[in-house]
């Protein structure tokens, strides 16, 4: 089998590919990302996730390389970020909290041998609880916001103000995992 590399340096991602049970490599990316929507959230994303395995792709003979982007794009049409401190985060969240929004994960696969690419999203709609300013500076004291797509987590604390989703679960923690299997088949790469 074709050696697998992950294009991330993202803890949520790498623990999410250890559920598929292939063995795998991590190389993060240092493609510069896209951060203006220019064609859409979904275009976007692939773009990002496409540029992100094929900068790990570049010199390699061998390997199957999984990029993959997050972004949240609020009721309001803002596309939203990693934030880059503390009070965007603060005022990132509570615009997410107002209404539900979506959160969008492109993953693009590149094996380096034959230079196939694939790529594909997937997209969740996100509900949230409106938590007081007192209780979102808690959170921020218990998990970092600054190095996730819309700073929020839904695998650890923050599934304590997320009553619902309505589609992946995964893709809303940064990898959508049944589209990736899915993905995987294309290049002989069976998860199951």
């Amino acid at each position: 089998m074709n050696k697998i590399i992950l294009a991330s340096a993202s803890p949520q991602r790498r623990a999410l590919m250890k559920i598929l049970g292939l063995p795998f490599t991590v190389c993060p990316s240092k493609a510069q990302e896209i951060t203006r929507l220019t064609q859409g959230s979904a275009h976007l994303v692939q773009t990002n996730a496409l540029r992100k395995a094929l900068d790990v792709a570049r010199g390699r003979q061998k390997g199957i390389i999984i990029g993959s982007d997050t972004v949240v794009l609020s009721c309001k049409g803002r596309l939203i970020l990693k934030p880059k401190n503390l009070p965007e985060a603060k005022k990132n969240l509570k615009e997410l909290m107002a209404h539900p929004h979506w959160v969008y994960s492109g993953v693009a696969i590149v094996d380096a041998q034959t230079g196939r690419q694939e790529m594909d999203y997937a997209k969740t709609k996100v509900f949230m609880t409106k938590l007081t300013d007192t209780a979102i500076d808690r959170y921020h004291r218990l998990v970092s916001p600054l190095d996730k797509a819309g700073g929020f987590d839904i695998e650890g604390k923050g599934a304590l103000f997320i009553p619902r989703i309505e589609g992946c679960y995964f893709n809303v923690v940064g990898l959508p995992l049944s589209k990736l299997a899915e993905m995987l088949k294309k290049f002989g790469v069976n998860a199951l």
